[in-house]
C-alpha cells in the first residue's frame, strides 16, 4: 500500500507563493462568494469528522456555532494544536508540512460562523512550530487573507488537559487546564469571568463561565476543531463534498495522517486512505513488526481499548474500530511485539493518567494516583491476591462522576488490558514474579531520523504537576486554584 498526499504534502512548502502557485487559497477565494449557510452544508454533505479523537461531523460543530452566534458579540475559532495523545506527532508533522491549509480552513470557519478571530492554541514547548505559525501568519495577514480577522498564536502550558477542547478555552482565557461541566462551543467571556462575582446570572462552573444563550446573552460561543481536520476544509470547499467522498467509506470519508511508533523497524508519520487495514497502515509507515518479532497489540493513544495482533485487518475508521471495543483516536498508534508485557504497559498508561489527571473530580484523581501505584508494585515486585483485588475495584470506579474523558480513558484502557490479556497480569500475582519495569507512555516530542524522542522527563512528573523530587499531596486543581489571571505552569 502506498501513503497519499491530500494533507500531508511529500515535502513542506516554503512560502505563501509556492502554495497558492500549488492551488492553495482556492477554498477560501470560494468560501468568499458563499453563504454562511452554502459552506456549512458543502462540510455536512462531506462527511468530515474531526481528527481530534472524538470524530463528532465537523459540519454539525459549525452549525451549532453558527446557530449560537449573536451579532452583538465576537465569536473565535480556536484551532486545537495542542497535541499531547501520547504516540501521536501528526498535528506537528502537518504544521511542519503544510500549515497553510491550517489558516485558510480557519479562516473559512470564521466566516461560516461568523467569527472575528482566529487563536492557534499550540504550546509553548513546540518552539519550531510556533515560529512557523508566527511566519504564516504574517504572510497571509499581508497577502489580504485576514481581511478584519484578527489570527494569533497563543502558547499554551505542557500539560495534557491543555488539549481537551474546554480545558484548551479556559487556558486561553487566562485560567489554568482544567476542564469545566459546558460544551466546547461555549467560552468564557474575560471581562464577565472577572465580575462574575456580581453578576447573578454566572454558570457556578469551576472557572464562573458565563454561558451563551441562543437569543445573544451570555458569551459569544466559540469553534474548535483541530489541526488536522481544518487542513481538510479548503479542498472540501473548492472541490466539493463529492470530492472527498471518493475515497474512505461512507461513514469515515477521506483520509487520515498516522503516526505509528513502538516495537516496529522505524517510527513514523503517513496519510492514508480510510478504510485501509492497520496491518497495512503499519506496514506503509513503519514497515510492520522487528525481524523475527510479531505483533502483540496496538494501543492507540490512551484513550480506548486495546486492539490485539489478530484484528490488525480491521480497517482503520471511527466505526470499524469502535465495533472491537477500540477507536480511532487522533490516529497515533502504539505498536509492541510479542516481548511486550502487557501489565507493563498498563502500568505506564496509568501513571501517564493519573498524573495527568487535574483532581477537580476526586475518584479520577485519587483512584487514579492508587491504581498507578498499586501497578506500579504489581510490576515490579508482584502483588498479593487480595491487593489485586483492590485493582479491580479501582478500575470501576476511577471514572465515577468524571467531567472530563481522562477518568473514562482509563477505566476503559485498564479494564480492555485486563481482560484481553490475563496471563500477563496473573503472572505477577506473588511474591516469586518476575520483576519488570512499567513501559514509558508519554507524550512524543519529535523525531530524529526514524526513531520517535518520547517525554522522557515524565518519569519525574509528579501527580501535582511538579517535578520536584517529592509530590506536595495536592491536586493540580488544589495547588493552582481557580486564579482569574494568566495561568502559568511549571515548565
Amino acid at each position: 500500500m502506498s501513503l497519499v498526499h491530500r494533507v500531508l504534502y511529500p515535502e513542506p512548502i516554503a512560502s505563501l507563493e509556492e502554495y497558492l502557485a500549488r492551488g492553495g487559497g482556492a477554498g477560501l477565494e470560494a468560501a468568499l462568494s458563499m453563504s454562511s449557510e452554502a459552506i456549512i452544508k458543502e462540510l455536512e454533505a462531506s462527511g468530515l469528522r474531526g481528527r481530534g479523537g472524538a470524530g463528532f461531523p465537523t459540519g454539525t460543530k459549525w452549525r451549532t456555532v453558527r446557530d449560537y452566534h449573536a451579532d452583538n458579540m465576537s465569536s473565535t475559532v480556536a484551532v486545537n494544536a495542542a497535541e499531547g495523545e501520547p504516540g501521536t506527532f501528526k498535528d506537528r508533522t502537518i504544521l511542519n508540512v503544510i500549515p497553510y491549509a491550517v489558516i485558510e480552513g480557519a479562516l473559512i470557519a470564521a466566516r461560516a460562523v461568523g467569527a472575528d478571530e482566529v487563536v492557534v492554541g499550540t504550546k509553548r514547548l513546540f518552539s519550531a512550530q510556533v515560529a512557523r505559525l508566527n511566519a504564516v501568519i504574517e504572510e497571509v495577514t499581508g497577502a489580504g487573507w485576514a481581511d478584519g480577522i484578527r489570527l494569533s498564536v497563543f502558547e499554551g502550558p505542557h500539560e495534557y488537559l491543555y488539549g481537551e477542547e474546554t480545558a484548551l478555552l479556559e487556558t486561553i482565557e487566562g485560567r489554568y487546564p482544567f476542564p469545566r461541566i459546558a460544551p466546547p462551543w461555549r467560552r468564557g467571556d474575560r471581562e464577565l469571568v472577572e465580575h462574575a462575582d456580581d453578576v447573578s446570572t454566572r454558570s457556578g462552573l469551576a472557572s464562573h463561565v458565563i454561558m451563551a444563550e441562543a437569543d445573544g446573552d451570555g458569551s459569544p460561543p466559540t469553534l474548535v476543531d483541530n489541526v488536522e481536520t481544518l487542513a481538510n476544509v479548503p479542498r472540501i470547499v473548492a472541490r466539493g463534498a463529492a470530492w472527498f467522498r471518493t475515497e474512505g467509506t461512507e461513514k469515515s470519508p477521506g483520509t487520515i495522517v498516522c503516526t505509528v511508533t513502538g516495537d516496529v523497524q522505524r517510527d513514523g508519520v503517513g496519510e492514508v486512505i480510510m478504510g485501509t487495514s492497520l496491518r497495512e497502515v503499519i506496514d506503509a509507515i513503519s514497515g510492520g513488526a522487528r525481524p523475527g518479532r510479531h505483533i502483540k497489540a496496538v494501543l492507540p493513544g490512551v484513550s480506548t481499548g486495546v486492539i490485539t495482533g489478530d484484528q490488525l485487518d480491521t480497517p482503520v475508521s471511527y466505526e470499524a474500530l469502535a465495533a472491537l471495543g477500540s477507536g480511532l483516536g487522533s490516529g497515533g498508534f502504539i505498536v509492541f511485539d510479542d516481548t511486550a508485557d502487557m501489565a507493563a504497559v498498563a502500568a505506564g498508561a496509568s501513571r501517564f493518567l493519573a498524573v495527568e489527571s487535574c483532581g477537580q473530580c476526586t475518584p479520577c484523581k485519587l483512584d487514579g494516583v492508587a491504581l498507578s501505584g498499586l501497578l506500579d508494585r504489581l510490576c515490579r515486585e508482584g502483588l498479593p491476591e487480595a491487593e489485586w483485588e483492590q485493582v479491580t475495584r479501582l478500575v470501576s470506579t476511577v471514572g465515577d462522576g468524571a467531567r472530563c474523558s481522562l477518568a473514562t480513558q482509563h477505566q476503559t484502557l485498564l479494564e480492555s488490558l485486563i481482560s484481553t490479556f490475563p496471563g500477563d497480569f496473573s503472572g505477577h500475582i506473588s511474591s516469586s514474579a518476575t520483576p519488570v519495569a512499567p513501559r514509558l507512555i508519554a507524550e512524543l516530542l519529535d523525531f530524529e531520523g526514524d526513531e520517535a524522542v518520547w517525554d522522557e522527563r515524565h518519569r519525574e512528573k509528579q501527580p501535582d504537576w511538579s517535578y520536584g523530587p517529592e509530590d506536595s499531596g495536592k491536586s493540580p486543581a488544589e495547588r493552582y486554584g481557580e486564579h482569574r489571571a494568566q495561568a502559568t505552569l511549571e515548565d
